[in-house]
């Protein structure tokens, strides 16, 4: 993997293949509390307090129960967010430009909600495409050591 990766604790839940169902139990990127940390993890909690489950490349094999390190690339994480923001954004302001040099007011309205709708088609048909860059999927990279109390049972 090239560049920074951004990497988050995960258990494994179930493997099938090169794949493997991991639960994470917090969310965002784990840096809250550290200089620079956005602390969008608190605002996600509001929305869905539970563990997320997510699919990952299992290229070490772990297996089932164990604790394991996954990291995806911080270019990925980038170029995510843009789809999911910028696209309808730009899709909004672009269609209701567009409308309103067309139909006034009434034309902007609804060349905004065009334009939203366009880009919203986009988004959904461009995150259903697989990224021809492999470091771009989350994957595990490392075993983690069991938990202390883990280790006692």
């Amino acid at each position: 993997m090239t560049g920074e990766a951004n990497t988050i604790q995960a258990v494994v839940r179930h493997v099938d293949g090169g794949q493997a169902t991991v639960e994470v139990a917090q969310g965002g990127c784990g840096r809250c509390h550290e200089e620079g940390g956005c602390g969008g993890q608190h605002l996600t909690q509001m929305f869905c307090g539970g563990p997320r489950h997510y699919h990952v490349d299992n290229a070490i094999g772990a297996e089932v129960g164990e604790r394991v390190l996954v990291a995806v690339s911080a270019g990925s994480l980038r170029r995510g967010a843009n789809l999911a923001y910028g696209l309808p954004i730009l899709g909004l302001i672009g269609g209701a430009l567009l409308g309103g040099q067309v139909f006034d007011d009434t034309g902007a309205m609804f060349g905004g909600a065009f334009g939203l709708i366009l880009a919203f088609v986009l988004v959904v048909q461009k995150s259903r495409r697989p990224a021809g860059n492999s470091d771009s999927h989350p994957h595990i990279i490392s075993r983690l050591p069991r938990k202390q109390e883990e280790r006692s049972q």
